[in-house]
């Protein structure tokens, strides 16, 4: 009986849970919540460029400050609302990465020494203004394609690397005594060279590279060839591709959750039936167990025997038929 008592004690708890994660995921997906929490986003936006004029800062310090506390009062409720939504699933709202991203910048503004740094504070509520993109779908797509992206981007970088590096010495090389303004050093030449990568005052390097050697013009040709038009056209197709694979896992989304079970109405519905069955057979068996007498639990126990014992054998039936019929 104890074992029983901790199992319904225990679905009674899950049925709870359950309870409170749907009425709480309701809310959650109810469109004046998120119109909500995105209009205390833009407001906390709207309160840090205020901060940015000392005139206006200094003048409405106090109500910035009580402002300040509400948005970061209402963002703690909606992070907490977000939790119990995921109160019969815990392990479920960490394999959302913006629910992670959300906690932290939230938990973030009550740490002690970060609360007291001004300007780290600042970056904090700064960050908050990134969580537009978990209510804006075409953000939301953008960013997860520069994240994918990330991989084959440090490649595209090495790559561009190498080719600043070599360029850039053999610009020290051919150009560094005729103009040391731009390529006396490695480091001038890289510059130089990087900012020539978007074909601003290409012109002017060539015509100053012409009056060193004709073969100028060829270096700085196949310079602008691999830079500015292969590698940035490489780049491009790895944003394109990591963008399309972005609104393929966008899109798959919906099919996922869809597949992936009951609807948690559905589950507690279910958890709350099979309790009420539990419960009904536990009573039913201490009642009979009180109320029937020895003598009525043996005959209990024996009509189901006699009824389950099985027929006599058929021939020696026909028999006894045959003689009662004589």
């Amino acid at each position: 009986m104890p074992e029983q008592h901790d199992q319904n004690a225990d679905i009674a708890s899950r049925s709870l849970r359950g309870e409170l994660a749907h009425r709480c995921q309701a809310i959650t997906e109810a469109r004046w919540f998120a119109l909500g929490v995105f209009a205390v986003i833009l407001l906390n936006a709207a309160l840090l460029g205020v901060e940015t004029y000392s005139g206006l800062a200094a003048q409405w310090h106090h109500w910035l400050r009580q402002a300040e506390h509400v948005c970061l009062a209402a963002f703690t409720v909606e992070i907490l609302v977000r939790m119990l939504a995921y109160a019969d699933r815990p392990r479920e709202f960490w394999k959302d990465p913006w629910n992670s991203f959300d906690l932290v910048v939230v938990l973030c503004a009550f740490v002690p020494v970060v609360r007291e740094n001004a300007t780290v504070l600042r970056l904090l509520r700064l960050a908050r203004v990134l969580r537009t993109a978990r209510f804006l779908p075409q953000v939301r797509i953008v960013l997860v394609a520069v994240v994918r992206s990330l991989p084959g981007t440090m490649s595209f970088l090495l790559v561009g690397a190498l080719l600043l590096y070599v360029y850039a010495m053999v610009g020290w090389v051919f150009f560094g005594s005729h103009d040391p303004e731009h390529y006396g050093s490695i480091g001038r030449a890289v510059l130089t060279l990087f900012l020539l990568m978007t074909l601003d005052g290409i012109g002017d390097a060539v015509h100053s590279g012409l009056e060193v050697s004709r073969w100028s013009l060829v270096y700085y040709a196949s310079y602008v060839l691999l830079a500015s038009f292969v590698l940035v056209n490489v780049l491009i197709g790895v944003v394109i591709t990591s963008l399309e694979e972005a609104r393929e896992m966008e899109r798959d989304e919906p099919a996922e959750a869809t597949d992936a079970g009951d609807p948690p109405a559905v589950q507690h519905h279910l958890a709350a039936r099979i309790a009420a069955a539990r419960r009904a057979l536990d009573e039913l068996e201490q009642d009979l167990g009180q109320a029937a007498p020895p003598r009525a639990r043996q005959a209990a126990l024996v009509v189901p025997a006699v009824v389950a014992r099985p027929a006599s054998n058929p021939a020696r039936a026909r028999r006894r038929t045959s003689r009662r019929r004589r």
